[in-house]
């Protein structure tokens, strides 16, 4: 059996557009959304096409489980182009189980409007009402937008807490603590929440990583509020009490200017011998800077996605018979011309895109970043449809093709790569998607099909094609060594057996008969006298 495998690189950055491009790169935040009689909300954040005028779902936020006026900590990266009209759709649900269908949960409204509307209103604070139930006022919905700095430092703290205020009748607390970064208006926006310890009243929180992007949006003197939570299960969390600090505090690290009181306003202001409702204390701060991009060439080890085409090529690639692999990028600027491609060879050659050995893909790879732009969108759907092009045309049982996507899991055109999916479950192929780097990667565990079957217009896939594997829950902390390369392998390769069976049985394709078996032939052992 002929198993051809093509590996495709996916560099496709959003992160990375050209400076030259007249775009503004902004935060959306979503909160207070009131009137929403939900245990479990989440919103949707939908951008429409410029040329079809198809919605594409951007992003999700979190769930936020038993409020009824959800403050997301989650946002929402946009670039901003100021000649453009950037039409944005965000859709609330109540969410009743785990599945990523909607289709399954509650549609609680929705909201329309662009992104201009957001980023030119008073303060970049839009307000607007919640619509689509009819005879139901469900609330309303306010998003506001920030201009992002360029900085890309992130900050690893730790804190601990010290006689915190007791508020639970049976036990102590179940203390969290709660982040925001002030904006020019005065207003405070969510950019962080801690979990929750139980029963104590003296805690330590784990530590936890954010961009100084989102803590403080490089503004190092900017205030930032740090509000102190008692868990109940019913949402209503207690209010302990707040401080206020600073990056520029902060970064002085573990010291006597780290230790803040947390103050109840309402209890100082109704108590004279109040002194605080407990201590804050930061126990470790810690800066890295981030290199640009996932695809960032480090000159002393592979980058993220330079180790798992290593790793996972590796792995695959004993299931080839020529070991010559067909490799393509998506999501960049080409040159001379800069037209803009989502299926390019990575070797140069789009006559003939074939690298040898997974070395041979490493090196294309690597030899693309320096001449090719990263540029967004992130479209998968046009390079599955280039491998099904060759299933296509072999469905004898002789050869069957897997497909590799390394991803950072930003995916520009869902609604047509489930389209492409539905329609390759016919073919004598399968996908691997290999998730690099710490972003969420609910869109690619809803390609895998493993909970819901991935449909398309009404049409479910014929077969699960799809094995999803983040990469990171393979490699240590530091990001640089592989814990078990065996289980890498097992999982990447768990469902390939079955996908290509079932292709098999279903077309009624029976393996060829094994050969005779080898039989030496007889020397005659002859003696000349």
């Amino acid at each position: 059996m002929d198993s051809r495998y093509t590996s495709t690189a996916g560099i496709g950055d959003l992160n990375q557009l050209s400076a030259a491009i007249p775009a503004t790169r902004v935060e959306v935040s979503t909160f207070m959304c009131v009137y929403i009689f939900s245990s479990f909300v989440v919103c949707v954040l939908y951008v429409q096409g410029v040329g079809n005028k198809e919605w594409r779902e951007f992003g999700r936020t979190e769930v936020i489980d038993n409020t009824l006026n959800p403050d997301f900590v989650r946002k929402f990266i946009l670039d901003y182009f100021f000649e453009e009209r950037e039409n944005l759709r965000f859709d609330l649900y109540d969410v009743d189980s785990k599945s990523p269908n909607l289709s399954k949960h509650d549609f609680l409204g929705q909201v329309f409007c662009t992104l201009g509307e957001i980023v030119g209103s008073q303060g970049s604070r839009l307000e607007k009402p919640i619509v689509g139930i009819p005879g139901r006022k469900c609330g309303t919905i306010i998003l506001t937008a920030e201009e992002l700095n360029c900085c890309r430092d992130a900050v690893l703290m730790q804190f601990c807490a010290n006689k915190l205020d007791k508020k639970d009748f049976f036990g102590k607390s179940d203390p969290f603590l709660v982040f925001y970064r002030s904006n020019e208006d005065g207003s405070f926006t969510i950019c962080h929440k801690t979990e929750v310890v139980k029963n104590t009243l003296n805690p330590v929180w784990q530590a936890f990583k954010i961009s100084v992007r989102a803590l403080c949006n490089g503004d190092y003197d900017r205030t930032i509020k740090v509000e102190v939570y008692d868990w109940d299960r019913d949402g209503s969390h207690d209010f302990i009490g707040e401080f206020t600090t600073s990056y520029r505090e902060l970064s002085r690290g573990q010291s006597q200017f780290n230790v803040y009181e947390v103050v109840n306003p309402k209890k100082k202001g109704k108590k004279k011998k109040y002194t605080n409702s407990g201590t804050v204390t930061l126990l470790s701060f810690l800066v890295e800077t981030e290199p640009t991009s996932l695809h960032y060439m480090n000159p002393y080890q592979l980058n993220a996605y330079g180790m798992a085409l290593k790793a996972v090529g590796e792995i695959v690639q004993d299931y080839d018979s020529d070991k010559m692999f067909p490799a393509l990028g998506f999501g960049a600027k080409l040159p001379p011309d800069g037209r803009i491609s989502h299926e390019f060879a990575l070797n140069g050659n789009p006559q003939n895109p074939y690298c040898d050995g997974i070395e041979g893909v490493m090196e294309a790879y690597y030899r693309s970043l320096k001449s090719v732009q990263l540029y967004g969108p992130t479209n998968f759907a046009p390079v599955i449809n280039h491998v099904a092009r060759y299933a296509a045309s072999v469905k004898d049982g002789s050869q069957y093709f897997v497909l590799l996507i390394v991803t950072d899991g930003v995916i520009s055109d869902m609604a047509q790569t489930k389209e492409s999916i539905v329609n390759a479950s016919k073919l004598p192929m399968s996908i691997i998607i290999v998730g690099v780097g710490p972003a969420e990667f609910d869109a690619m565990v809803e390609l895998d099909g493993d909970d819901v079957r991935v449909s398309s217009r009404g049409k479910y896939a014929e077969r699960d094609i799809v094995q999803f594997v983040p990469f990171r829950d393979y490699i240590d902390r530091s990001g640089n060594h592989i814990l078990s390369m065996a289980r890498l392998a097992k999982d990447v390769l768990a469902e390939i057996p079955e996908q290509f069976l079932s292709y098999m049985r279903a077309r009624g394709i029976k393996p060829s008969p094994a050969p005779p078996p080898y039989t030496p032939p007889t020397h005659v052992l002859q003696t000349q006298i």
